[in-house]
């Protein structure tokens, strides 16, 4: 059979749709935004910025005023000439000579915040030694009761004076109230007003009052303006705090201390140390 015939096709010539072209003023647009890039005057700014900003970074971390002393493992504020540690249970049998003699440039450590009791049963298993060494190497000493807001601040009071006998040359008690543990403010305030006005009944001293920057603000902001304050506000340079408003920094939780096998908080007080004397119970 002959091959059958194929009919022709008649192939369509697809043609291919030119590009709208853009709006003047997008291509206005387009070629302002090249000629700003393109312009040393651009870059200059952009550098100058870069400069600044790199500058800044590198004053504020070779701030003389605030260096990391090697010996202690942290940075220190200079502005400072008495400093101190806290310690409690955490930091478990301490040296106390050796935290004496530990010293760099001028820092050393002075005073020392020992934990008492918490709450209304807890004892800390180490104040008893710490509360009787301390003093032997020279250290000036202060106890502190964490405090619970859900038990009764009277009971807590009551407590504390148990278990601390505060005597002439020792630094006021001091409480420490860190959160509301799920009592309202209101009930929180009360229960540490009980607490501070039955210490200072007892003991004729004004305690001190502990807490974190952020708890304060939050919480603790113009009530007990009375009572001194040692506030917690870590790793920074100064303390975002009115300077006669508190009476202590505790401005890290990592220093080394000699004697001592875990890290500690450090603190400054806010004086020389006469200031620092006349705080003291007469």
């Amino acid at each position: 059979m002959p091959p059958a015939k194929r009919k022709r096709v008649t192939r369509k010539t697809v043609r291919k749709k030119k590009p709208k072209p853009l709006p003047i003023q997008w291509k206005v647009a387009i070629a302002g935004l090249l000629l700003i890039l393109l312009s040393p005057l651009y870059y200059g700014y952009v550098l100058k910025d870069f400069v600044a900003t790199w500058r800044w970074v590198k004053d504020w971390g070779q701030d003389p005023n605030y260096r990391t002393y090697e010996s202690f493992n942290i940075k220190i504020p200079k502005a400072y000439t008495v400093h101190g540690i806290d310690v409690s249970y955490y930091q478990g049998k301490i040296n106390w000579q050796k935290v004496k003699e530990m010293k760099e440039d001028e820092v050393n450590i002075r005073f020392a915040f020992i934990k008492a009791t918490e709450g209304i049963l807890q004892v800390d298993p180490y104040f008893q030694r710490n509360w009787r060494e301390a003093p032997k190497a020279g250290i000036i000493c202060g106890a502190y009761h964490f405090f619970r807001p859900k038990k009764e601040g009277k009971t807590q009071a009551k407590f504390f004076l148990q278990v601390v006998n505060i005597e002439k040359g020792d630094l006021p008690p001091v409480v420490d109230i860190e959160s509301l543990d799920g009592v309202s403010p209101l009930k929180m305030r009360a229960e540490l007003a009980d607490f501070l006005n039955f210490v200072e009944m007892k003991t004729k001293v004004r305690p001190i009052i502990y807490t974190g920057l952020k708890f304060y603000e939050d919480y603790l902001a113009d009530h007990f303006d009375e009572y001194p304050l040692w506030i917690a506000h870590y790793h920074q340079p100064k303390l975002r705090m009115d300077k006669s408003r508190w009476k202590f920094w505790q401005h890290s939780d990592k220093a080394k201390i000699s004697g001592i096998g875990h890290v500690v908080d450090f603190n400054a007080f806010n004086g020389d140390s006469t200031a620092l004397a006349g705080m003291l119970v007469h």
